[in-house]
């Protein structure tokens, strides 16, 4: 299921964040990295706020890394116990407001509690229509990539696929969030310009957007920022301005 169109001028369908700055956060305190986590925990549920009051249909964020989990081992562990009490704890409320959550990603390298605890939390939201709530856990976007190359190469193992027949479309069958419209807007905290591995393909024609806050500082009038600026960008999709200017459409934001 698609996520819907958006029926505010200028808001972006689907938002994908790269939410960075927790242990530089916490360092700048003099705390332990865990409590720059933990407070990057709160941000989400601000921005999992801001987005259900302005209507956008789906937000995607980037919890963790195929990368990560070569952290030191207790940060990672203490991680994990953090993902597991954020599941216990806030997956009924988002549930009441209608929000769908599902991860993306290698849930096999998680134990097996934490993989309980995620399909539970997908069984139960599943038939949700408000937000689209994506979290990429053990993901990487070339992990996603070879995924749907295998995935492409057993169809034409079996018979199913020629392989001439293969072109953006197939591919674009086997990505991670295949039923989503691609992310119209992405978001890094932290001031890193880049976009770390995280969705390489969906993110071909999305609007970048760079701050140097730090993820745990999160306020509504940041993402209001960004939310601003993507309104008044002029997106184009490889063609010229005179083109899209020219074409009628009833959805500001389609390609």
């Amino acid at each position: 299921m698609s996520a819907p169109s958006t029926t505010l001028q200028g808001t972006p369908r689907h938002v994908a964040i790269i939410m960075d700055g927790n242990g530089r956060w916490a360092a700048r305190r003099r705390r332990p990295r865990m409590i720059g986590h933990r407070a990057g925990a709160r941000a989400v549920n601000l921005c999992i706020d801001f987005c259900l009051e302005r209507g956008v249909g789906a937000l995607t964020l980037f919890a963790f890394s195929s990368e990560n989990w070569g952290r030191p081992a207790d940060e990672v562990g203490a991680l994990m116990k953090l993902f597991l009490n954020a599941l216990d704890r806030e997956v009924d409320e988002l549930h009441r407001r209608g929000v769908r959550v599902r991860f993306i990603g290698e849930r096999g390298r998680f134990d097996a509690g934490i993989v309980a605890r995620m399909d539970a939390a997908e069984r139960l939201t599943a038939d949700n229509a408000g937000l689209a709530l994506s979290i990429a856990a053990s993901y990487g976007g070339r992990q996603d990539i070879a995924a749907a190359a295998r995935a492409l190469a057993v169809e034409v193992a079996e018979g199913r696929m020629r392989p001439q027949d293969i072109d953006e479309t197939a591919m674009a069958r086997h990505m991670a969030l295949a039923d989503l419209p691609p992310p119209d807007l992405f978001i890094r905290t932290g001031g890193d310009l880049r976009i770390s591995n995280f969705l390489l393909w969906q993110l071909a024609y999305t609007e970048l957007w760079f701050t140097d806050l730090l993820w745990p500082d999160l306020d509504a009038a940041t993402l209001q920022r960004a939310f601003d600026d993507f309104a008044a960008r002029e997106r184009r999709f490889g063609l010229t301005g005179g083109q899209v200017a020219s074409e009628p459409t009833t959805d500001t934001n389609a390609p």
